[in-house]
Formats: structure tokens, sequence, C-alpha cells
């Protein structure tokens, strides 16, 4: 069973940064996708960024690309997010999320995730 426990959320100002930690275990090769989703009040949950373990690929949605950075760090058990030139849209509740097997849907997409994180808030302040 993997458990997800996300760290490193807070406030801080626009163009400020911020580090987000997953702390991750009972993690198996079948966990072949690890992301960053947000959700903000009345929207859907948004997939952020995606990290593909078995060949360390990444993906980001549009726009975060050139300003937040996935990575995963073995020796630690952790997936990071660092964002920076944070913006008020970047508000929102940051979860991490990892799949298991083959996935069904596409890589953005929620339903490929059985394990989520409880979260952790991002404000952005203008």
């Amino acid at each position: 069973q993997v458990q997800l426990v996300e760290s490193g959320g807070g406030s801080v100002q626009t163009g400020g940064s911020l580090r987000l930690s997953c702390a991750v275990s009972g993690y198996t090769y079948r966990n072949r996708y690890m992301a960053w989703f947000r959700q903000a009040p009345g929207n859907e949950r948004a997939c952020v960024a995606v990290f593909i373990s078995y060949n360390g690929a990444t993906w980001y949605t549009a726009s975060v690309k050139g300003r937040f950075t996935i990575s995963r760090d073995s020796a630690k058990n952790t997936l990071d997010l660092q964002m920076n030139d944070l913006k008020p849209e970047d508000t929102s509740l940051y979860y991490c999320a990892a799949n298991d097997g083959v996935p069904s849907a596409t890589i953005d997409n929620s339903t490929t995730y059985v394990y989520w994180g409880q979260g952790t808030q991002v404000t952005v302040s203008s």
C-alpha cells in the first residue's frame, strides 16, 4: 500500500518560491507515474506535473512550464515540486498522487491515479 504525505505549502507573495515535498512509502515498480495535482475552490482537480518513474521523463501543464520543476529523490523517497515565480492563480490545494500498473487514461487525468496524499495549501498574494 502506497502512502503519500505532502509538506512545504505556505503563503508567499507574487514572484516568490516554494518547494513542495511528498514523502512516499510502499513505493513499488508498479507506480510508474507520480504527479502533482492542484484544486482551487469551485474548480476541478487539475494535473500540474508528472514524473515518469521508469525513464525519468516529465510532463508539465502549459501554465507552469519554465516555472515549476518536478523531481524524484530516490534516496529520500520523496517526490518534490519546486515552484518559482509564483502567481496568484497558482493558489490551490496541492496533492501528490501515484498510479498503480498500466494506466487506463492519460497521465494528466486524475482517474489514472489511485493513491493520493491529503494535500498542502499554497497561497500566493498579489
